[in-house]
């Protein structure tokens, strides 16, 4: 059985995103939906920001975006060119992670990929992405929706995605119950699986804060082959 799992690009996510990727046998990027809105149509949401552990609690970070109007792609959606951002941004992150456990590690392989010129925000984060699974030993493939020119909405456009892909399971996020309609999978002659996460405490308990980007997975904890979590 051949298993998919999609979602949006997300940026820098958190670790049951990848969990999700390190389950499946190919993971696809929904690419070419609308850019996703938080509260009265502002650009700030996962495609663009994430949490770090900031002074003991998770704090927004992320990338400013440029204003579009509605709807937009998230392929088609821009950080704006403000050359400074992703120096503040690091400079944060540095203040934030000084003094975790594996701190050097961390940083050298996150700095490169906030420091990506790219300022298409689907080609940033699928860069990122794409990036930490390699270093955390993945061999998930990954691919785009765009490239796989699907025409279908909503629960018809997964079902489509996971026949492109050849795929006979569609591994679904443990929030989807409610944003599909699941019986249309078993007529469409596909398995439907929930992911079954459950985040492992890592690094120093005492400054454990959950829900955070992979980010802060990566400077706590100096053995990345512990990534925590459970497969599918």
């Amino acid at each position: 059985m051949r298993v998919c799992a999609i979602h949006q690009p997300n940026f820098f996510p958190w670790s049951g995103y990848f969990d999700k990727i390190r389950a499946a046998d190919v993971f696809v990027f929904l690419d070419a939906v609308d850019y996703p809105r938080a509260g009265s149509g502002g650009m700030g949401s996962w495609t663009n920001r994430v949490k770090l552990n900031i002074n003991g609690e998770g704090r927004w970070w992320g990338a400013p975006m440029t204003k579009q109007s509605q709807p937009t792609p998230i392929n088609d959606s821009w950080i704006s060119n403000d050359p400074k951002w992703r120096i503040k941004a690091l400079r944060s992150m540095q203040q934030a992670y000084a003094k975790a456990a594996n701190f050097d590690a961390g940083f050298s392989l996150v700095e490169p990929l906030v420091m990506n010129p790219e300022q298409n925000i689907a080609h940033y984060n699928t860069h990122a992405i794409r990036a930490i699974s390699d270093a955390l030993g993945f061999q998930t493939e990954i691919v785009v929706q765009s490239d796989l020119a699907t025409t279908k909405a909503s629960t018809e456009l997964l079902i489509e995605t996971v026949a492109k892909t050849g795929s006979d399971v569609y591994l679904a996020g443990g929030g989807a119950g409610g944003y599909q309609e699941d019986e249309m999978f078993a007529k469409s002659g596909i398995e439907l699986r929930y992911q079954a996460f459950s985040l492992v405490p890592y690094g120093d308990p005492a400054t454990f804060v959950p829900g955070l980007s992979i980010i802060d997975f990566l400077m706590r904890e100096p053995d990345w082959s512990s990534f925590p979590g459970a497969t599918r």
